[in-house]
């Protein structure tokens, strides 16, 4: 059965509404936390592409990455849990694993499922929840992993279409 439906959801998926791009999050986390995500996307065989400005590298270790330099380039992580759906992380602070979706390749029944089951095994794989806040309102998630009821779940009220 599906976490969510996207005609319970459809809403909080519109660009116009809650921007295109908006901030997902785990709170709370490491080093460990973040090399844990790393390992999930090996042994899940996404396809993922790492890059620290134009240059394409091979993914690194987390202690690596986040023990960079301050004025080092903020490196990037883009990781497809599928061809048509697309994360990128950046690695901006070892207590916040955070990346971004785009909501335009977010539409319909299908891509949701795909979208719940990629902040699901995040979830799994830390313990902690996974938070999708609408693009420019930190702090003010919309829906996410539960990790108690081991699932994604609405954080408001749904609304209607």
């Amino acid at each position: 059965m599906a976490d969510l439906l996207w005609d319970d959801v459809s809403r909080l998926f519109d660009p116009d509404l809650m921007g295109a791009l908006p901030d997902v999050r785990v709170p709370d986390c490491s080093v460990e936390d973040w090399q844990a995500v790393l390992d999930l996307f090996e042994a899940r065989g996404w396809k993922c592409r790492y890059s620290e400005g134009d240059t394409v590298l091979p993914v690194p270790r987390a202690e690596t990455v986040l023990s960079r330099t301050a004025d080092a380039e903020c490196p990037e992580l883009r990781v497809w849990p599928t061809a048509q759906v697309l994360a990128i992380f950046r690695f901006l602070d070892d207590r916040v694993i955070d990346f971004d979706v785009d909501l335009r390749e977010l539409q319909g029944q299908e891509r949701l499922d795909v979208f719940c089951g990629f902040l699901r095994e995040i979830g799994q794989r830390v313990g902690k929840p996974v938070l999708m806040d609408p693009e420019g309102d930190h702090g003010n998630p919309v829906l996410g992993f539960d990790v108690e009821a081991d699932r994604v779940v609405l954080l408001v009220e749904p609304m209607a279409g």
